[in-house]
């Protein structure tokens, strides 16, 4: 049976087709960019792979808590993207990265504008129970992840600090708040994983504005590729592997050599994504890299917390 589906014109205006109501489901996955959650899944596995290695033990429901938190941001986050980005005229015809919602019409602005609102919602909701275990100043930290999430496509994305942003809040905070409320202690060793984490994940970001940067540019939306040029945006694409992989030094001097070597195997995954992507230069080509990416951010999270946990092992 078919039912009306809400399609939004350029003007904002909301216009009905027809459409079965699966095609409204799958708008609303790829408005999603489930692709896009393993960059969100990828801090909380780390830290919680570190707490069981240094702690010897593993709190289930904050864990939970944490990782779905960091799921509904990240759609969140998306949501908020694609509408805004459809506003700001962004997103053109002839945009080159993956199509979006809004700037489609597979959903209407005001549809979005409702699923922001509960998607938010929803967020608040599951961060709230952490209280419990970490105490009131979580609602300030939970404040500052929706606040950024907004001030990052409305403002901060056009200014060239997207780059920051990510080290923060896919880095920094995800990873050192489920390390302390896993174990009530922050570690010199755990803020420079957490580092080396948001470095690895803002590879994703790097070549999604490095393809972009032609539509950035008339736009106005001045990324790092925009205000760098294409060479130094691709070295500095390997460049973020390559550092976040030395970051885990510390774990060399303590003889921890699962946990600082096999991150290594992830660098030569990257340094073969590197060359691929400095041989296509640009275009709907580069799209591919932007999988690729996600990919060796899922290793590099996997090897990560594969090394610590086996020196946890290597040291009982």
């Amino acid at each position: 049976m078919e039912e009306k589906f809400i399609k939004g014109n350029d003007n904002g205006n909301d216009k009905i087709v027809n459409s079965k109501s699966s095609n409204r489901k799958l708008a609303w996955l790829l408005a999603s960019r489930p692709k896009t959650l393993s960059g969100a899944a990828v801090p909380v596995v780390m830290a919680l792979a570190m707490a069981w290695a240094d702690s010897g033990r593993l709190h289930v429901v904050p864990a939970l808590l944490c990782l779905m938190f960091a799921f509904v941001m990240q759609i969140d986050a998306n949501f908020v993207n694609d509408y805004f980005d459809f506003l700001k005229g962004t997103d053109r015809a002839d945009r080159l990265g993956p199509q979006r919602a809004c700037a489609q019409g597979w959903i209407a602005p005001s549809a979005m504008r409702r699923g922001i609102a509960l998607t938010t919602v929803c967020a608040c909701l599951v961060g709230l129970p952490l209280i419990y275990y970490g105490g009131w100043w979580l609602i300030a930290v939970g404040a500052a992840c929706v606040v950024f999430c907004f001030l990052y496509t409305t403002h901060l994305s056009y200014r060239g600090l997207g780059d920051v942003l990510v080290l923060l809040f896919f880095g920094l905070v995800p990873l050192c708040l489920t390390y302390y409320l896993q174990t009530g202690t922050l570690t010199r060793n755990v803020v420079y994983v957490s580092l080396a984490c948001g470095m690895v994940i803002d590879t994703l970001l790097v070549v999604n504005n490095h393809r972009d940067r032609e539509g950035d540019r008339r736009a106005g939306k001045l990324t790092l590729a925009v205000l760098m040029g294409p060479r130094p945006t691709e070295l500095f694409y390997f460049a973020l592997g390559l550092m976040a992989c030395h970051m885990g030094l510390p774990y060399f001097f303590t003889h921890q050599w699962f946990t600082f070597f096999l991150p290594f195997v992830y660098l030569a995954i990257h340094a073969r994504t590197y060359r691929s992507m400095k041989r296509i230069g640009s275009g709907r080509q580069l799209n591919a890299i932007l999988g690729q990416t996600a990919r060796n951010i899922a290793l590099y999270g996997l090897f990560f917390s594969i090394g610590r946990l086996l020196d946890a092992w290597v040291l009982l």
